[in-house]
């Protein structure tokens, strides 16, 4: 089932439905090839902080000491570089990274929204995704997050071109 919620030809039919109701399976005329995709896509879903970071471009600033602090990370125009902080850039971020979609972004448009720095207007409470104990861990979740959108782009092209239903 797994690899078949992610079929495109899925995913655009039932598109409406899954928007309000549980997701429709239906009868997946290549079974085996759903079901091997699916155990791929799921180990690689659950496994994601094991994975090996996809081995971006690191670009050190010469005029700030190198720092793996995250305020606020921000894309650049073209969308190959991720600006982490004054010191560090990651570039070579390829494409078909922004195929893999969370709801209406990317995983990593989504991990970039989400780790920042922010405090909340009504209660003042402040969330710092940075951690003292692991100073790496954010630009290390970055290049496991460009790994795993790869792979899934890769597994999903995959699929056979029948979705069933």
């Amino acid at each position: 089932m797994y690899g078949l919620l992610h079929h495109p030809g899925y995913r655009e039919k039932f598109a409406a439905n899954l928007k309000r109701e549980l997701p429709r399976i239906p009868f997946a005329p290549d079974f085996q090839a759903f079901t091997s995709a699916g155990k791929q896509l799921a180990r690689l879903h659950l496994a994601y902080e094991t994975l090996e970071p996809y081995d971006l471009h690191w670009i050190e600033s010469d005029d700030v000491p190198l720092s793996y602090r995250v305020d606020r990370m921000k894309l650049s125009k073209d969308k190959t570089a991720l600006i982490v902080n004054d010191s560090l850039t990651l570039s070579g971020i390829p494409p078909d990274v922004f195929a893999y979609r969370l709801g209406n972004r990317s995983a990593l448009e989504w991990i970039i929204d989400q780790y920042r720095i922010k405090t909340d207007k009504r209660s003042g409470i402040r969330s710092d995704p940075n951690r003292p104990d692991d100073e790496e861990y954010i630009v290390r979740l970055v290049g496991q997050v460009v790994r795993v959108s790869l792979e899934t782009v890769e597994r999903v092209r995959g699929l056979p071109e029948e979705s069933g239903g």
